[in-house]
């Protein structure tokens, strides 16, 4: 089983995110802990992709049409740590 560590700043993001996309997200959480980051590959709604930029070595999954979920995965110890979920930006 994989761990999913959530920063502090994560946790506060939770309370003011709309109920759908909370859902979303502790799906999201499951499935990783579940089967880890290739787990999501199977559901082509999260759409998990790498990063490129400042953000390079971080993953991106979407969490529906305008909120995505950011994160980083260290496979040596099958962890996975969420810096970030945000709405993106056009």
């Amino acid at each position: 089983m994989w761990a999913v560590y959530e920063k502090k700043s994560v946790i506060r993001q939770l309370k003011s995110t709309p109920r759908d996309v909370l859902a979303r997200y502790e799906a999201w959480k499951r499935i990783v802990e579940l089967e880890g980051p290739q787990g999501l590959s199977f559901i082509k709604g999260f759409r998990d992709e790498f990063l490129k930029g400042k953000l390079f070595g971080f993953r991106s999954s979407r969490l529906g049409r305008k909120w995505r979920v950011i994160y980083k995965v260290n496979k040596e110890f099958l962890e996975v740590f969420v810096v970030e979920i945000n709405p993106h930006e056009y």
